[in-house]
């Protein structure tokens, strides 16, 4: 009986041998699987522990009075920010959905210092852009977004990015459209000209020369990394102090990102 059985066992043997392509497909596959969960864990776990939401803007362009708007809803006198402010802010139809809004000084000797700051926590970015004044502040609006825009921790993380332009309940605001492509011919002059290696905002070289958009193309914002889009608004209301501010676009976009 025993000598019966053997060529059953020898088949076995190769059997173990040599297994099943089909079964090492499946195996294969659940392998991958695995380690696309894995990864796919990895991001969304660097993702939540980002729960920042980051005001920045040249000084006057309106950041504190949006922050307070967004938290409060009511008008109040503001000044020149020293030092940064965070408050929880909770979208409004999903309360278990919120962010910490963090509103950065504007002024040109200690924004990049408090930016510095903070920048790896950002889950987004709102740039706040003074729409009155745009045409003669262009110049600093586009360098500050420079120098955002090639910082090696910005770059990795992606965070998403919205231009608000501010003050549009002033005849004179320039309009989204228009910011948009003077903010984009003025990077690109910026890319153009700077021909030493970019530095990261601490000072220190950010690892060799960063290219800003696709090379050989003129710059626009579809070429960077992160999403971005524009939106108008108002902190202050078109109905002035005893109103409300107008700016759906904006709570739109933050209940999207929280």
């Amino acid at each position: 009986a025993a000598g019966g059985m053997e060529p059953y066992l020898d088949s076995l043997r190769r059997e173990l041998r040599a297994p099943d392509p089909a079964v090492l497909s499946v195996l294969l596959a659940l392998l991958v699987v695995a380690l696309t969960l894995l990864i796919w864990r990895f991001i969304q776990g660097r993702k939540s522990s980002r729960k920042a939401v980051l005001l920045l803007g040249l000084c006057d362009a309106g950041k504190t009075l949006l922050f307070a708007r967004l938290l409060t809803g009511k008008y109040r006198d503001t000044q020149t920010s020293i030092t940064d402010s965070s408050a929880v802010y909770r979208v409004s139809n999903d309360k278990s959905a919120n962010v910490t809004l963090i509103d950065l000084p504007g002024h040109k000797s200690l924004r990049l210092q408090f930016l510095e700051r903070f920048k790896a926590a950002a889950r987004a970015i709102v740039f706040v852009v003074d729409s009155v004044a745009f045409q003669r502040e262009v110049k600093d609006v586009a360098e500050f977004l420079y120098q955002l825009l090639v910082d090696s921790t910005v770059l990795k993380n992606a965070p998403a990015l919205l231009i608000a332009c501010n003050k549009q309940d002033v005849t004179m605001a320039k309009s989204a459209k228009l910011i948009q492509q003077q903010l984009e011919k003025e990077l690109n002059t910026l890319r153009v000209t700077r021909s030493a290696a970019p530095t990261s905002l601490d000072g220190s070289a950010a690892g060799g020369p960063t290219q800003l958009g696709k090379k050989g193309k003129d710059f626009d914002f579809s070429q960077l990394p992160m999403k971005v889009e524009f939106v108008e608004c108002s902190a202050r209301g078109s109905k002035g102090e005893d109103g409300d501010a107008d700016f759906e676009g904006l709570e739109k976009w933050l209940a999207k990102i929280a």
